[in-house]
């Protein structure tokens, strides 16, 4: 069971800030690829997990979202490396439930 509370801490420090603070451990915010978006790992409940800025370019209906302004963070759970959840505007849809 993922906490939703974290997830919307972390999307909202990712938009907003250099570092993400989870449980007391700070993680900075690195840049990726060639059109620098934002991204971190970050540990939450024992499992690792990575907070990717979505790329509004892609035809999705987070793409889209994006596209229109939204804030759209996706997470990954990096040991199975599924996507687990997204957070749009601080509202978590956690995927497969």
């Amino acid at each position: 069971m993922l906490d939703r509370a974290v997830l919307k801490s972390v999307a909202e420090q990712v938009m907003s800030g250099a570092e993400v603070v989870v449980e007391g451990r700070a993680s900075r915010v690195m840049r990726t690829g060639s059109r620098r978006f934002r991204t971190v790992r970050f540990a939450m409940g024992g499992r690792e997990y990575q907070a990717i800025e979505q790329n509004p370019e892609k035809p999705s209906r987070w793409g889209k979202l994006a596209r229109e302004g939204h804030r759209v963070v996706q997470f990954r759970d990096l040991a199975s490396g599924k996507y687990v959840a997204v957070v749009v505007d601080a509202e978590v849809t956690e995927y497969g439930r």
